[in-house]
């Protein structure tokens, strides 16, 4: 049995926060933002608005694109580090919320790389034979931990949510492999105390290093070489890094999903959301060979490789 991505959704904020904005409040500039990370603007969820109401929207919509009643999901994993509250867990909230009354649920927590970890678990309880559909979202609400009166990380982050349904699909799709790995000792370079905390230059080259690295380990799990790679995800942190993953796999721009100037760094949302962004575009087809790679807080990465289609 493989199991694979059988539905997807999104959802993002209305409030489009751009660097001119930032401008107004802070000591920064369009041009210094965006020649650092790529971003252009951002969106932000209005104080009303929780990490569960985005989660749930965006958890509907894949529910209903993989043709499934709530009723039919088994397990629900959400990834987030900016949940409603400490407990009970988003994951608990959408069960109700949806009506998925036969489902277990249970929060993620893997900063950035909580999608990726979230997909591997949902992978490993469908091919077991014991879960039929598992829901796994990826959402954050980075606004409410951010200090916004630090330009070196205010001007990075996103709100918003993705959420894929993960089921068996056909032979020779699906999930073809993965990696996930953890650096501890990296944790004093990425962290939430009161707002995010990072030290910039650390985290850059850790990620720079580590996702060129699981590009390619996932690649080689599956037999497969960077030939045979249709497109790329990479987490949309910052374009310099995005672009070292690409380059590593020797990929053309035009083969690399780039949603960051849009949205900035949605954490853990952010590859579900650029995989929705680049389905509804038409650049990603059944049977295609496609690479999702993350890293985050923690130090956290996980990548895979997977053939697109159910």
């Amino acid at each position: 049995m493989n199991a694979g991505i059988v539905g997807i959704g999104r959802y993002l904020p209305e409030k489009v926060v751009t660097n001119a904005d930032l401008e107004k409040i802070m000591d920064t500039s369009d041009e210094w933002i965006r020649t650092r990370t790529g971003i252009e603007e951002r969106r932000i969820a209005d104080d009303n608005t929780k990490t569960s109401d985005m989660g749930l929207a965006a958890a509907q919509k894949a529910i209903e694109d993989a043709g499934i009643t709530p009723e039919e999901i088994d397990l629900i994993l959400v990834a987030t580090v900016t949940p409603d509250l400490p407990f009970p867990s988003v994951a608990c909230m959408l069960q109700e919320r949806l009506g998925a009354k036969k489902a277990a649920a249970m929060d993620v927590s893997a900063a950035c790389a909580g999608f990726m970890y979230g997909i591997v678990t949902a992978k490993q309880f469908v091919e077991a034979g014991v879960y039929k559909h598992v829901l796994v979202v990826g959402v954050e609400k980075l606004s409410k931990v951010t200090d916004w009166n630090d330009r070196n990380t205010a001007v990075l982050f996103g709100d918003g949510a993705g959420a894929v349904i993960v089921g068996e699909v056909s032979e020779n799709r699906g999930i073809l492999s993965f990696e996930l790995g953890a650096d501890g000792t990296g944790g004093k370079h990425l962290y939430q105390d009161e707002y995010i905390i990072m030290n910039g230059r650390e985290v850059f080259k850790f990620a720079v290093r580590q996702m060129g690295e699981s590009c390619i380990n996932v690649l080689e799990k599956a037999g497969l070489t960077k030939e045979d790679v249709d497109f790329l995800i990479p987490h949309q942190a910052n374009i310099r890094i995005m672009e070292a993953s690409r380059q590593r796999l020797e990929l053309p721009v035009e083969k690399m999903s780039k949603t960051v100037h849009k949205y900035g760094n949605t954490s853990a949302a952010s590859i579900p959301i650029s995989l929705v962004e680049e389905i509804e575009a038409g650049k990603i087809k059944d049977d295609d060979i496609i690479v999702m790679v993350g890293f985050g807080g923690g130090l956290t990465w996980g990548a895979i490789a997977i053939r697109w289609g159910k």
